[in-house]
Formats: C-alpha cells, sequence, structure tokens
C-alpha cells in the first residue's frame, strides 16, 4: 500500500464522517433538542 493509496482512504473516510455529522445534525428526531438549544440564550430566570 502506497501513500497515495493511504490519502486516497483517508479522504473517503472523512467524506463519509462529514456526510454522517450531516444527517445527523439535519435528521428529523433531532430537530426538537437543537430547537431548545437555540432558544437558550434567550430564557432568562
Amino acid at each position: 500500500m502506497d501513500v497515495t493509496t493511504l490519502r486516497i482512504v483517508a479522504t473517503l473516510l472523512s467524506f463519509a464522517v462529514f456526510l454522517g455529522i450531516l444527517a445527523w445534525a439535519f435528521s428529523r428526531r433531532r430537530a426538537p433538542a437543537f430547537e431548545d438549544a437555540g432558544r437558550l440564550p434567550f430564557e432568562h430566570d
């Protein structure tokens, strides 16, 4: 296995992780938690 193959594998793995993070961040199941977290700065005690 040469350096070029390792770079290709690392790039593909990084892209797969990026797509996984996007899927997690924009999933409908997580939307209520993110909306609650987004309102935190505006809530006062």
